[in-house]
C-alpha cells in the first residue's frame, strides 16, 4: 500500500498520515464539502482528518490501510487529469479490498474510441486481461457487475486495433414464444429491446454515426441466438449475452460457431434462468464441460463486484441468501 502511494506523489507518514504533493488537485481529490472523503469513511467505518496537504486516518489498521490505498489510487487518477465521481470511490476502495491475488499483470484498461474503461473492481480486472489472452471467456455473475458492458467495450477495442473484422452480438430470444408474438414489426424489431444493453454499451464506445455506420455495412451484428446456425464466425469478436437462457443444444451449436482469428465471450447469470422448469440451462452445462479446457478462462463475479448502486450489491446478497437458505432446506429468514 505504501510503495503504491510513494509512486503516485501520495506519501506515507507518522502516525497515520498521507501527503500530498501537489495542493492544487486536493479540492478534486476531496470533493465539495469533502464528500468524497465521507463516502471513504462511511465505507470502511473510519476518521479521515483533513489537515493541509496531509489527511490523518483514524481507525481499525486493516481499514486505515485499504483507505490509504483508495486515496492513492483516487489522486493518482486527478493527478492523470481524470475528473473521479462516487463511482470512481466506491471502485478504489473495492479494488485496494480485494486480495491482491486477482490482479494480473496487464493494465486493466480498455480503449475505445470515445473513452477509456478502467476496471472496477479486481474481478473485472481479472475479466479484461482473460479477454485479452483467451480465446474464449465466461463471464458468470450476478447483474451489475459490468460483464456485457466490459465485453462490448472490448470488441470494439479489438475492431478499432484492427484485430478483428466484425463485431457480433448476440442473445437467446427466450420470448420467442407467445409473449414476443403479440410485439409489432418484424423478428428483429421484436428483439431489438431486449439488445438494449448491448446498444448502450456501443453508443458509449463509439460516435453515434460510426455505430449507424457499421451496423448498416454488417461490421457490427446484433441478432437473436438463432440467426447464428450453419455459420462459421471468422475474424470475429462473438459475444452471447444472457447465456443462462440457453439450451444445451443451444449453448454447442454457438461455441462450435468459433473460426479463425475469432474470439468469443459468453456471459450470464444462472440465479436468473428463464428455461422452462426442468430444462438445464445450457450455459451451467458448458462451465461443466469446458471447465479445464485449454484456451478457455472462466471468471466469477459475486456480489461484491456490482459496480452500480450500492443498494444493488445488497439486493443481490440478500437474494442469493435467501437462495442459498432454500437450497440447505431453511426459509431464508
Amino acid at each position: 500500500m505504501t510503495n503504491l502511494a510513494s509512486e503516485t506523489g501520495a506519501t506515507a507518514g507518522p502516525a497515520n498520515l498521507i501527503s500530498f504533493d501537489d495542493n492544487r488537485l486536493l479540492p478534486l481529490l476531496f470533493g465539495e464539502h469533502d464528500k468524497f472523503l465521507v463516502r471513504i469513511e462511511e465505507s470502511l467505518g473510519i476518521a479521515l482528518i483533513n489537515r493541509g496537504n496531509q489527511i490523518a486516518l483514524e481507525g481499525k489498521d486493516d481499514a486505515v490501510e485499504v483507505a490509504r490505498s483508495a486515496l492513492a489510487r483516487l489522486y493518482q487518477q486527478v493527478k492523470n487529469g481524470d475528473d473521479i465521481d462516487a463511482a470512481d470511490v466506491d471502485a478504489a476502495v473495492r479494488m485496494a479490498t480485494a486480495p491482491t491475488d486477482l490482479f494480473g499483470e496487464k493494465e486493466a484498461v480498455i480503449r475505445t474510441k470515445r473513452r477509456q474503461v478502467k476496471a472496477r473492481s479486481a474481478r473485472q480486472a481479472t475479466y479484461i486481461e482473460s479477454m485479452m489472452e483467451s480465446e474464449l471467456v465466461f463471464g458468470i455473475g450476478p447483474a451489475g457487475t459490468g460483464k456485457t458492458y466490459l465485453a462490448v467495450c472490448h470488441g470494439v477495442s479489438m475492431m478499432m486495433a484492427g484485430q478483428v473484422d466484425r463485431l457480433i452480438f448476440s442473445r437467446p430470444a427466450v420470448e420467442a414464444g407467445e409473449r414476443l408474438g403479440f410485439l409489432p414489426g418484424d423478428m428483429k424489431e421484436k428483439v431489438d429491446p431486449y439488445l438494449r444493453p448491448i446498444y448502450d454499451a456501443l453508443y458509449d464506445s463509439m460516435p453515434a454515426d460510426l455505430v449507424t455506420r457499421k451496423l448498416e455495412s454488417n461490421e457490427i451484428e446484433i441478432a437473436p441466438l438463432a440467426f447464428m446456425r450453419g455459420r462459421t464466425l471468422k475474424n470475429a469478436f462473438v459475444l452471447l449475452d444472457e447465456a443462462q437462457n440457453t439450451t444445451t443444444v443451444q449453448m454447442k451449436m454457438f461455441l462450435t460457431r468459433l473460426g479463425d482469428n475469432g474470439r468469443m465471450v459468453v456471459t450470464g447469470d444462472l440465479s436468473q434462468v428463464d428455461l422452462p422448469p426442468g430444462q438445464k440451462s445450457g450455459l451451467a452445462d458448458a462451465l461443466d464441460v469446458l471447465d479445464d479446457v485449454k484456451g478457455v478462462d472462466i471468471v466469477r463475479f459475486d456480489d461484491t463486484d456490482v459496480v452500480r448502486h450500492p443498494m444493488v450489491a445488497r439486493i443481490v446478497r440478500a437474494y442469493g441468501k435467501r437462495d442459498e437458505a432454500a437450497k440447505n432446506g431453511g426459509n431464508g429468514r
